[in-house]
């Protein structure tokens, strides 16, 4: 039956009788199939010939363009107790508006009229520096009437000095008057002595003129008594201005000395007024901490920190905020060996998930359901998963991206890249081949005719 043996069976028995062989063997068959082969062969190598878009495949998230408008958590600055919420989970906030408000956990700051008592405090060194500041006025009053002081009894001293000096002229001129008076007495002493002698003048007026030259004499030394008694007064003036002069010295150092003591003090006390008023504003901004506001508005997304009376310290999450107001974006990542093809405003064909689509990433024009985005921003560092990050913003020129889509959910991404044909695509996969490199501006009359219709 099988018809392996020496002896061929379909030669010595004739099968056309039977049902089954007229059932199974038909004419023309072979040539059917024959055809068929051919048929798909040449398709085959007419597909191999159609032309292949390269393209860069990769996976991300929806995310928002600008940092601002991405999904935060709250801190607080300093750590606290909660001591009452004041909005629940999915509540819409608008900018400053009160979340919750916490109370305070060191003991430095548990008095509730800190504030006020250090108002207190700076009213009081306020005070103390005008106190201070008088002191300095009053001290350079009198250092300034000193210094008057010392004029006046400077330009008296000079004035005794220049009286003692005149006087020393008077009595040196009288001095001298006197020498001349007994120059003239000698003479007219020697002149009637010797007339005497002659017999000339008697002794009478001998005597008179010893007399007169006596006097003359005594005249002489009482006139030298008063010239070192004028010239003792010169050094007694002289004397008196260097000590008025050193004792007002003496006098505006001391008062200058207790001026700086005083300058050194409203010194000390406007920095201590200026330390209290620092504290006095931290200690003001410290109170309006305990009020956690929304910093933008936004929906309350979960309460991280959420029971009554829970301590966290300071800079620990306690809930978190999703903008309302944001401008979406896909975040993407590529190989780093696809990282060269990418270029800024590269056009970028996107599947969300949740939105059915029939993508043939070679062939855009028969895609459905995509979207179209373009390259904003191209990471330069590579990424914890190995790959680099690319993010990708709405094409204005694409139809618009759907309205329901939430930041967070994920996306498929294909950047179209050069059309090749479809033998050279399969030869280049097989060698691990990566896509051709190319010039951007010359694919972007490309990318705008692989743009799938939106169903």
């Amino acid at each position: 039956m099988l018809n392996i043996g020496s002896s061929k069976l379909n030669k010595t028995v004739d099968l056309s009788g039977y049902t089954a062989y007229k059932k199974v063997m038909h004419k023309g068959d072979h040539k059917k199939f024959s055809r068929f082969l051919g048929a798909f062969a040449i398709m085959s190598i007419i597909i191999l010939f159609l032309p292949w878009t390269q393209n860069i495949s990769g996976s991300g998230y929806v995310t928002t363009l600008t940092p601002d408008q991405r999904p935060q958590t709250i801190q607080s600055p300093i750590p606290g107790k909660i001591e009452k919420w004041y909005v629940r989970e999915g509540d819409f906030v608008t900018k400053g508006d009160t979340i919750l408000f916490i109370s305070e956990i060191k003991n430095e700051y548990f008095d509730p009229k800190l504030v006020e008592r250090t108002g207190q405090q700076i009213q009081s060194k306020n005070f103390a520096l005008n106190s201070y500041k008088g002191k300095v006025n009053a001290l350079n009053a009198q250092i300034q009437a000193l210094k008057n002081e010392r004029v006046l009894k400077l330009e008296q001293a000079k004035n005794k000095l220049m009286q003692a000096n005149l006087k020393v002229k008077s009595d040196s001129i009288d001095l001298e008057a006197a020498k001349t008076n007994l120059t003239i007495a000698e003479r007219q002493f020697n002149r009637i002595q010797q007339l005497e002698k002659e017999g000339l003048k008697s002794l009478t007026e001998v005597e008179g003129k010893r007399l007169k030259l006596q006097e003359t004499q005594a005249k002489l030394i009482s006139q030298e008594n008063k010239l070192l008694a004028s010239k003792n007064e010169v050094i007694n003036a002289r004397v008196e201005l260097n000590r008025v002069q050193a004792e007002y010295t003496d006098k505006v150092s001391k008062a200058q000395s207790d001026m700086f003591t005083a300058q050194s003090s409203q010194y000390d006390a406007e920095a201590q007024v200026t330390k209290l008023e620092n504290e006095y504003t931290n200690y003001e901004m410290r109170n309006d901490l305990y009020y956690i506001r929304a910093p933008q508005s936004g929906y309350i997304n979960k309460a991280i920190k959420a029971g009554i009376g829970e301590t966290f310290k300071e800079g620990e999450e306690l809930v978190g905020i999703m903008p309302s107001k944001y401008d979406l974006a896909v975040e993407t990542f590529v190989e780093p060996i696809d990282l060269p093809l990418v270029h800024l405003g590269e056009e970028v064909r996107i599947q969300f998930d949740g939105w059915p689509a029939i993508v043939f990433s070679g062939w855009p024009n028969v895609s459905y359901g995509t979207y179209g985005g373009k390259v904003v921003a191209i990471e330069t560092f590579i990424s914890k998963n190995g790959k680099y990050r690319i993010l990708l913003a709405p094409d204005e020129n694409d139809h618009p991206w759907p309205t329901d889509i939430r930041v967070g959910s994920g996306a498929m991404t294909i950047a179209l890249l050069e059309d090749v044909p479809i033998w050279f695509e399969l030869w280049r996969q097989l060698n691990g081949f990566p896509p051709n490199y190319y010039n951007p501006e010359s694919t972007s009359s490309k990318g705008n005719i692989n743009k799938p219709e939106k169903k």
